[in-house]
């Protein structure tokens, strides 16, 4: 006598139960992985956008210049401290920082980046002391 064949979600069921493990695990390792990769390519596009800021003021486009500024001004406070560091030490080489330039927008986006990073700084050190003065029990 012949046993009847399971029906299809039986199987199906019965293969997750017995690899729920394993498929967590992959599902985990593609959510990381779409994470990761976003990560990338919004630092990269913040770069494209500071370098066609530079590019475009450089070149006297200044009304097209004006909107990436606004666009980078925009998510600088969001960005890593890496990523502000890199645009600190990118418009260094191009302004004179201690020369107070507010008309040329490149000054004026360094000057705004050493400012969050200077708050950045005292708010890390202020961490820092706290993490110095706990007492281990």
């Amino acid at each position: 006598m012949r046993r009847a064949a399971a029906p299809a979600y039986k199987i199906e069921v019965t293969f997750v139960r017995q690899h729920k493990f394993i498929l967590l695990f992959l599902g985990l390792l593609v959510l990381c992985s779409v994470m990761v990769v976003r990560e990338f390519t919004h630092d990269s596009k913040h770069v494209e956008i500071r370098e066609a800021f530079i590019l475009l003021h450089s070149k006297g486009y200044t009304n097209q210049a004006q909107k990436l500024y606004h666009r980078l001004l925009l998510d600088f406070q969001t960005l890593p401290n890496k990523v502000l560091l890199d645009d600190f030490q990118r418009t260094l080489l191009l302004v004179d920082p201690y020369t107070y330039q507010p008309s040329n927008l490149v000054w004026s986006y360094h000057w705004t980046i050493s400012q969050e990073l200077e708050r950045r700084q005292e708010s890390t050190l202020t961490r820092a002391l706290k993490l110095a003065d706990e007492q281990k029990p």
